[in-house]
């Protein structure tokens, strides 16, 4: 009992002490005095860029929605969502779960933060440009969305419950900011170094990234507002956009800890095997590269069989590879195949079909943004259509060499001579194609190109038509037998954002996968 009366007296006698200091000398005794009071706006930076390429979001929206819709990978598995059209609120709702916190945020308070400091101003650009990067991706899989309220929660309370703006506003703003984020880069401010997992400082690359995004955005919007897009176009292309491969915007990751330094896609969806065993190049896919001698068959597939049970079944022949139809399970697949293929299916199942190359399935290998292939494939679209004056010929040929040549980024036994690269533009009859059919190959070589950067290939194919996919016939699909038009939001915003929800449900014409979003005015 004394001594538990001598610490009660002893802890007043401190209290009355404190009682009488000064309040913010109290405040102070919260203040470690060695801590860090300052975050380095290129650490946060850097740290968005790499999870722009996060594994949870990229596995479920590009993987198992996007790459099988667009039939380019196909499975058996219910999961692969997008294969047969199914419904699943987790992996549709995934890219706004996790971009909206672990980029958009991220990349708001750089932009925030050194908006003021000219000594900012290279990192100020570059993450101003790749929040419109983020963000394009985020409109383009849902529609509308939070966009000028996004990832500033912490500047105001104002913005705790985003408004959904339309994507007309959001895509005109994205046009104005890429401009402004492109002029403002300055050799005197301090430079990003290797903070910078895409070019590592060089801002030259980042103002052709910029234009080569503008590019994108224009295309995008041709169906809706041609004079526009004809402007925004022809605006970039002068200012400057990729020149070769060696511009492609792409994250490089380093060397030391996993972490988030990894390519998701990767990760997630192959380097483990959880989902290389479901997962299979699709028949569409397969059957086109055959047709037209394609020299990166055997860069897409990697072979059939089991290579690691049993490699004398591995077989890497190009006339061998078989892609595996979408929109079948593993009991409906039967009554697709030849009578003489059931047995060897009921021995070895989807092992029968092409498996992904395993030479792309690295942690360390690149994650592709945008490409000299698609900005050059993308001006081919603009001379057919007028709105440039350069030669579509020469634009489609530079494209489809820059979506072959550019999978030595990924393994140097990926490289395909001249005379194959050749052979195959030639094969191709751009020169002499209609109007319509130049179209058509521009189209179906963007989708080619754009492999493993599956939501962009979606996007386009839902911009032009092209290439004509015959959708799977499942039952039990969702709501239609026809290739999903968008993702239905992250249904946690019905219960958390539930007004600014209902108001953009209302406006685009319901929360659906066959709802339409603005650009989407084609086929």
């Amino acid at each position: 009992m004394k001594a538990i009366h001598k610490i009660t007296g002893l802890f007043l006698a401190i209290v009355l002490v404190f009682s009488s200091c000064d309040e913010d000398a109290l405040l102070d005794l919260n203040i470690d005095p060695n801590a860090a009071t300052e975050m380095d706006m290129q650490y946060l930076f850097s740290l968005a860029t790499l999870r722009i390429a996060g594994e949870y979001e990229n596995t479920r929206a590009n993987m198992l929605y996007a790459a099988p819709a667009i039939q380019h990978t196909s499975s058996l598995a219910a999961f692969f969502s997008g294969d047969k059209y199914f419904y699943n609120a987790q992996y549709s709702g995934a890219y706004m779960e996790t971009h909206y916190t672990g980029v958009i945020r991220l990349l708001a308070h750089v932009i925030s933060e050194t908006q003021d400091d000219p000594n900012e101003a290279n990192v100020h650009a570059a993450a101003s440009i790749l929040r419109v990067f983020d963000l394009q991706r985020m409109t383009d899989l849902y529609g509308d969305v939070p966009y000028f309220q996004a990832g500033r929660g912490l500047e105001s309370e104002d913005n705790w419950f985003p408004a959904y703006d339309s994507q007309r506003d959001i895509y005109y703003d994205m046009v104005e900011e890429l401009k402004s984020a492109r002029d403002r880069f300055s050799p005197s401010a301090r430079g990003l170094g290797n903070q910078d997992y895409i070019y590592n400082g060089n801002i030259d690359q980042w103002k052709k990234f910029a234009n080569s995004l503008l590019l994108r955005i224009a295309m995008r919007m041709s169906n809706v507002d041609p004079e526009k897009a004809r402007q925004v176009f022809t605006e970039a292309a002068t200012s400057g956009a990729f020149a070769s491969n060696a511009d492609n915007a792409m994250i490089k990751f380093d060397t030391g800890p996993i972490g988030v330094n990894r390519n998701g896609l990767n990760d997630g969806y192959w380097n483990t095997y959880k989902y290389s065993r479901f997962a299979k190049v699709s028949k569409t896919f397969v059957d086109w590269m055959k047709e037209n001698d394609d020299p990166r068959l055997m860069i897409v597939s990697g072979g059939i069989g089991d290579p690691d049970a049993d490699p004398s079944t591995w077989n890497t022949d190009p006339a061998a590879q078989r892609g595996m139809p979408n929109g079948y399970n593993s009991t409906t697949i039967k009554n697709v195949l030849p009578a003489g293929d059931i047995p060897l299916f009921d021995e070895v199942g989807n092992r029968m079909f092409s498996m992904l190359n395993l030479k792309y399935m690295d942690w360390e290998d690149p994650y592709f943004l945008i490409t000299y292939a698609e900005t050059e494939l993308m001006k081919a679209e603009a001379a057919v259509k007028g709105w440039i004056s350069s030669d579509a010929s020469v634009h489609f040929e530079n494209g489809v060499s820059g979506a072959i040549n550019y999978w030595t980024a990924f393994d140097a036994s990926f490289a395909r001579t001249g005379a194959e690269v050749d052979a195959y533009i030639q094969g191709r009859g751009f020169a002499s194609a209609s109007t319509e059919d130049k179209i058509r190959l521009i189209a179906e070589e963007y989708w080619a190109a754009t492999w493993l950067n599956d939501i962009e290939s979606w996007s386009n194919w839902r911009r032009t038509g092209y290439p004509v996919l015959e959708p799977t016939q499942d039952p039990n699909r969702f709501e239609a037998n026809e290739i999903p038009r968008r993702l239905r939001y992250w249904e946690a915003e019905i219960g958390a954002n539930p007004q600014e929800y209902e108001q953009a449900r209302a406006r685009i014409g319901g929360d659906f996968l066959m709802t339409r979003v603005w650009w989407d005015g084609g086929n």
